[in-house]
């Protein structure tokens, strides 16, 4: 999907693969130059950023007091809600975690998730989505040949974590996302964070015939009903700390035993194998392009670093054909038709029908009625 003139960004390694991109004269990307002048100022001042922890702790043992648990983490078994779970531990907070189990967990996964609630003494509940369905909803946007086929997952994550949370009377969600590792991120490749179900049931309705009834989703009503009408609120506490990926990859090994693969989203066999091989197979999406991009912009690597590792395939070529028979095998499917999706035309969100406007505009009410103090 490139264009015919290819440009690279010269600050950091974005380039026109992402067709939204935009050049500045001095040939830097609209990427970068929002993540420097909008997002690195919220994490950059040490001071009011302690002073944020320690407000943002306080209340939720406020919110929690008298309660079996102040808060919720959902944990993957990745680096970033592995650490989230841990700073809620070192703070004083007494969280419930929940791990969302869609069938494409790793061993390596798991064993984190399972030694982070032993070591830090956490509750964990699992919640797990009925395979029949869940796959069918899966396959149906893999035929659809749209790049985001993660929506399924990404919205049933949320969905996950807010029910629980209401069983439980919890008002706060404790999320691992985070500006340092993943504040740069084209919406073509991540149309997920729009959380459009008009999009989501045109896929689920036009390339399967299942009926959706056991896997929950998260809406822009859902959410709203969730954190307006229910009070249930997510925060990002990454956001407020010198969050470095690495150092917190190195310390939860040494003091938890976990392991990690050295690829971000790879503890799920399916998103690591859409990410390291269908975007840029089919797309001409590298995702590690945004993920370099927003580590250069937060100083974790040299541009320099990033081109070399560019240099690399995202994906192993001896071992790519053993995991593409594995995904073929649990979706039921032929090896045939991968190959038949695969040379489909790619799409993306822009050629579904989608709320996209609507939701923007809902997001730009609501930022204006309840500004950020």
């Amino acid at each position: 999907m490139l264009g015919s003139q290819y440009q690279q960004c010269t600050r950091c390694v974005m380039d026109t693969s992402d067709p939204d991109i935009l050049f500045n004269p001095d040939g830097t990307c609209n990427h970068c130059t929002d993540y420097l002048l909008r997002i690195s100022p919220l994490y950059n001042d040490p001071l009011k950023n302690e002073t944020a922890v320690r407000h943002l702790i306080d209340k939720i043992k406020s919110k929690g007091a008298g309660k079996a648990y102040d808060s919720i983490i959902g944990i993957s078994g990745g680096v970033d809600s592995c650490y989230t779970a841990y700073f809620a531990k070192i703070n004083g907070l007494n969280p419930l975690l929940v791990h969302l189990d869609n069938g494409w967990n790793t061993e390596v996964a798991v064993e984190n998730i399972r030694k982070v609630a032993s070591k830090l003494d956490l509750d964990l509940e699992t919640v797990v989505l009925d395979w029949s369905e869940f796959r069918e909803i899966q396959l149906a946007f893999l035929r659809s040949s749209v790049v985001d086929i993660e929506i399924p997952t990404d919205l049933a994550i949320p969905a996950a974590l807010h029910q629980m949370a209401e069983k439980h009377r919890i008002k706060t969600i404790l999320s691992g996302g985070n500006y340092s590792s993943e504040g740069i991120l084209p919406l073509q490749w991540g149309y997920h964070v729009m959380k459009d179900m008009k999009l989501y049931r045109h896929i689920v309705r036009t390339f399967s015939k299942v009926q959706r009834k056991k896997t929950p989703d998260f809406g822009l009503w859902k959410e709203f009903q969730y954190k307006i009408l229910k009070g249930i609120k997510t925060y990002y506490p990454l956001n407020l700390i010198n969050y470095n990926k690495d150092e917190a990859r190195l310390l939860l090994e040494k003091e938890l035993g976990c392991q990690f693969p050295v690829r971000k989203h790879h503890e799920s066999r399916y998103t690591s194998f859409w990410q390291s091989y269908i975007m840029p197979v089919k797309y001409g999406f590298d995702y590690r392009r945004a993920t370099f991009s927003t580590q250069i912009c937060s100083g974790q690597i040299t541009r320099e670093e990033a081109l070399e590792h560019l240099k690399t395939l995202p994906y192993n070529p001896e071992t790519i054909e053993n995991e593409k028979g594995f995904i073929c095998k649990k979706l039921q499917i032929s090896p045939a038709e991968f190959d038949q999706i695969l040379q489909k035309k790619p799409l993306t969100y822009k050629d579904f029908p989608n709320s996209k406007k609507a939701i923007k505009f809902v997001y730009r009410t609501y930022r204006f009625l309840f500004p950020k103090k």
